[in-house]
C-alpha cells in the first residue's frame, strides 16, 4: 500500500481519496423527505450529550425519540426544549436501560461522565443499537477494549465523538502532513494550555439536589457521599470518572497526533507535573503535566497546564493544539487556523510557505452528519471505535504513569505493563450490583 492511501484508510475518512471537494459535497448532503427518520435517543442530556443531539437534529432524517438523566430538572428541561423544535415530546427516563428495551430507537448517543461509557455503549450493542459515544470512550484501557470487542460481535455502527476526524479543517491539514514536504517528523508536540481552572475550591458535601438520582449518578464508581465539586462539568477531574485534562482535551489533540502519524501504540511513556498552580484546590487530576511518549521512529510531547492561557505556534490563547516537527518545517494545527512554518538553512526555506488556512465550518456537524450516513449505509464511520480505543489508550498511559511516578514500556501484543503499579490501573473495579461486561 502506498504511503498516502496508507495514511488516507488510518485517518477514517472514506471519501478522504477522492478529495476535499467531495468530502464537503457529502457532509452537507441530506437524506430526503420521503426517507424513514432515524430514531435516537440519548443518554445523559446536560453537556455534549446535548450537543451531540442538537448537531445531529439538524440532519432531516432524525428524530429524538426518548432522553435519558438521572437528573429530572436537566430531562425536563431538555425534553420541552426538543418539543419547542420539533413540535414532539421525547419520553423520559432516569435508568438508560428502559430506553435501551424500546424497539423502536436505533441509535443511541452517550453523554454521560466517563465512567458510565463503557456498561451502557456494550449494553446499546448487544441491544442491537447504533452508538455515537463521547470521547474519551471509557475511564479505562481494559474498558476500552471491552467496547471494541463488543462493536465487533454485534456488527454495530459505532461513533466516537473525536470529530476532528470530519472536519474539513483538520483533514487538510493532515493531508499536506502526508505529502511529506515536511520531510521526516522526528517530534510531534500536543498541548492543553487552558485559560480556565481558577477558584475551584473545596466544598463540603451536601446531600444531593432535590432530582437526582445520585446513587445512579455514581453507578460502578464508589460509593461516595455527594458533592458539587464531583458533579456535572467538574466530575473530570476526579479519578473515580475520568483522568482530567488528559482524556478531556488530551484525547482530541492525541487523536489528531495518531492519525497524523499514522499509529496506535506507543513503546513506552514517562510523566511529571502535578497540583503546581492550585495544591490546594478539590481536584485530585494534575493542573500541570508534561508526558513524553516513545513510538519508536518519533517522540511526543504532550503539555498541560491549568489557568495558562498560552498556545505554542500561535497568538491564539488558550487553544489546544498539535504541532508535527519535521526536517523541512513545522505544521501546527488548532481549532482556528494551520500553518507551516519552513525551517531555514542558509537564508533559503527548506519548504514552500503555505499561506495559513482558517477553519470555517462545525467538525461536529460533519461528525453527525457522517454517522448518520453510516447508519444507512452500514459502512466505517470517520472515527471507529478503534480510534477512540488507541486516543483513549494513550491518554490513560499518560495518566497511569505520572500516577505511578515511573517510566512504563508498553506491550502492545498483551496489552499490559510489567510495571505492578500501573498494571492495577489498567482494570477498574466496579461497585456491585453493577459489574464490568464480558469481553
Amino acid at each position: 500500500m502506498k504511503p498516502r492511501r496508507k495514511f488516507i484508510k488510518q485517518l477514517g475518512a472514506a471519501t478522504l481519496a477522492t478529495g476535499i471537494s467531495k468530502i464537503a459535497q457529502s457532509t452537507n448532503s441530506m437524506p430526503s423527505k420521503e426517507a424513514e427518520k432515524i430514531q435516537v435517543g440519548l443518554v445523559g442530556c446536560r453537556g455534549m450529550g446535548w450537543a451531540d443531539l442538537s448537531s445531529m437534529l439538524k440532519n432531516e432524517g432524525v428524530q429524538c425519540a426518548a432522553l435519558c438523566d438521572v437528573d429530572e430538572n436537566i430531562l425536563n428541561k431538555r425534553a420541552d426544549e426538543i418539543h419547542q423544535k420539533t413540535g414532539k415530546r421525547p419520553l423520559l427516563f432516569a435508568d438508560y436501560r428502559k430506553l435501551l428495551a424500546l424497539p423502536e430507537i436505533q441509535a443511541v448517543i452517550i453523554g454521560t461522565p466517563d465512567h458510565w461509557h463503557c456498561l451502557i455503549m456494550t449494553e446499546a450493542c448487544k441491544a442491537g443499537k447504533d452508538v455515537y459515544v463521547e470521547k474519551p470512550i471509557a475511564n479505562s484501557i481494559y474498558e476500552a477494549n471491552l467496547m471494541v470487542a463488543a462493536a465487533h460481535k454485534y456488527q454495530r455502527v459505532v461513533q466516537v465523538g473525536q470529530w476532528q476526524r470530519s472536519d474539513l479543517h483538520w483533514i487538510s491539514a493532515l493531508v499536506y502532513l502526508s505529502t511529506g514536504k515536511l520531510g521526516k517528523i522526528r517530534q510531534v508536540k500536543a498541548w492543553a494550555d487552558v485559560n480556565y481552572g481558577r477558584g475551584f475550591d473545596i466544598k463540603p458535601d451536601t446531600d444531593a439536589p432535590k432530582g437526582v438520582d445520585y446513587d445512579m449518578w455514581l453507578g460502578p464508581a464508589p460509593k461516595r457521599k455527594f458533592n458539587e465539586n464531583r458533579f456535572h462539568g467538574s466530575f473530570r477531574y476526579f479519578w473515580d470518572y475520568a483522568g482530567g485534562l488528559m482524556t478531556d482535551w488530551g484525547v482530541h489533540m492525541l487523536d489528531m497526533v495518531l492519525g497524523g502519524m499514522n499509529v496506535s501504540d506507543p513503546i513506552s511513556v514517562a510523566a511529571i507535573g502535578g497540583k503546581m498552580a492550585f495544591p490546594l484546590d478539590a481536584s485530585e487530576t494534575p493542573d500541570t503535566l508534561t508526558t513524553v511518549y516513545d513510538f519508536g521512529n518519533f517522540s511526543l510531547v504532550w503539555e498541560q497546564f491549568m489557568a495558562m492561557g498560552t498556545s505554542p505556534y500561535f497568538e491564539d490563547q488558550g487553544l489546544p493544539g498539535v504541532a508535527f516537527i519535521g526536517e523541512n518545517g513545522i505544521l501546527a494545527i488548532n481549532r482556528e487556523r494551520w500553518k507551516v512554518i519552513p525551517q531555514i538553512e542558509n537564508g533559503k526555506y527548506l519548504t514552500e510557505a503555505v499561506p495559513e488556512s482558517r477553519s470555517t465550518a462545525s467538525g461536529l456537524d460533519a461528525h453527525t452528519r457522517n454517522f448518520v450516513d453510516c447508519i444507512q449505509s452500514r459502512k466505517p464511520t470517520n472515527c471507529t471505535i478503534e480510534m477512540g480505543r488507541n486516543a483513549a489508550l494513550v491518554a490513560h498511559l499518560g495518566n497511569i504513569a505520572y500516577r505511578t511516578g515511573e517510566k512504563l514500556t508498553w506491550h502492545a501484543d498483551s496489552q499490559t505493563l510489567l510495571n505492578e503499579k500501573g498494571s492495577k490501573l489498567i482494570k477498574p473495579s466496579y461497585r456491585a450490583p453493577w459489574t464490568l461486561p464480558v469481553g
